[in-house]
């Protein structure tokens, strides 16, 4: 069940990348649900995916945090 709401939010974290409002918040939520291997697969996840997307890459100061 932990792996699914991993992969759950990597889905909705890709589907709201077009807003770094919402992109945030929805990283704050998943933060607030994972377990801290979780947080940690998705922090490496985020590193990759947001390669490209710099106008996100402030949002990686969550997972900092």
């Amino acid at each position: 069940m932990a792996r699914a709401m991993l992969e759950y939010t990597k889905t909705v974290l890709k589907k709201v990348s077009f807003d770094a409002s919402l992109f945030r918040k929805e990283l704050q939520k998943a933060i607030s649900r994972l377990l801290p291997q979780e947080i940690e697969e998705l922090k490496q996840w985020l590193e990759a995916y947001l390669n490209d997307k710099p106008e996100l890459h402030e949002s990686l100061l969550y997972l900092k945090a």
